[in-house]
């Protein structure tokens, strides 16, 4: 399907080569000031993609990501983060990068293109009706994340998708479609830009909802966060001492160490 793509047009700004440094910097941070308010125009539809994502998870489903370049390593981050932040297992929210690993750090010549392999990907991980699947494609046309959504769809996996152009082809094969325009990028058709960061921000909102959403956040605090190095240890004993009532930094932080997590000492201190 032939359709005209906001993110391939004309960068409104000529010769950048010929720009200063502060030219430059100003530039972008100017148009980078335009992703909020994209995001916000289409949060109606972030709404309805996170309320069927947080169902699926509540009921014990999985969440998948799927995409290409540099879609597909956005996914693979905001996956990777959930359980160090939240404490939960590897393996509840999942990142597929087209070309598998070796796409993370480097281009893998044609991988976007094979509208099969998406699939073959999520068969993978045992994926069924119970996970949910957001494909992500700046474009709106990656044939490996389109591909791999209407194999969902005929197996009856709930979809989402994420593309940064109006009435996408990923967006018909979407149960929950959503489009954040943000316009033509600084550096003509450089989508890592404007729409890499507006990606990102919806990314932030699904996965930080979806874990209030199962328990994950007591008040505003991290309380299953991994103990992972000093930084979050030193958080830790913060939180629960504020929590408990501990005065002691040395006992709240044996406590800590003990059970593993700000939640588990709470409810074990006596």
């Amino acid at each position: 399907m032939d359709f005209i793509k906001v993110t391939e047009q004309p960068s409104p700004y000529r010769h950048l080569e010929k720009m200063s440094v502060a030219e430059i910097i100003g530039n972008i941070n100017k148009e980078d000031f335009l992703v909020a308010a994209a995001v916000q125009k289409a949060l109606p539809e972030i709404e309805k993609m996170i309320t069927a994502v947080s169902e699926k998870m509540i009921d014990g489903g999985r969440l998948f990501y799927l995409g290409a370049g540099t879609s597909g390593r956005l996914g693979i981050l905001d996956a990777s983060e959930c359980p160090p932040t939240y404490g939960v297992p590897q393996g509840l929210v999942i990142g597929i990068i087209a070309g598998g690993e070796k796409a993370i750090i480097n281009a893998i010549e044609n991988a976007e293109d094979n509208t099969e392999q998406g699939w073959k990907d999520l068969q993978a991980y045992d994926i069924n009706d119970g996970d949910v699947v957001i494909g992500i494609a700046s474009s709106g046309t990656t044939p490996y994340v389109i591909g791999a959504l209407k194999k969902c769809k005929e197996n009856n996996i709930t979809t989402g998708s994420i593309a940064c152009n109006p009435d996408s082809p990923v967006s018909d094969v979407a149960d929950f479609p959503v489009e954040v325009i943000v316009g033509p990028e600084f550096v003509t058709g450089s989508t890592r830009m404007k729409s890499g960061t507006a990606q990102k921000m919806v990314l932030n909102m699904i996965s930080t909802t979806a874990m209030i959403q199962l328990g994950r956040v007591e008040d505003n605090k991290m309380v299953n966060m991994q103990l992972t190095n000093v930084k979050i240890i030193n958080r830790g004993i913060r939180m629960l001492m504020e929590r408990s009532g501990i005065k002691d930094q040395v006992q709240a932080k044996k406590l800590l160490l003990q059970y593993g997590s700000v939640k588990k000492a709470i409810e074990n201190y006596k």
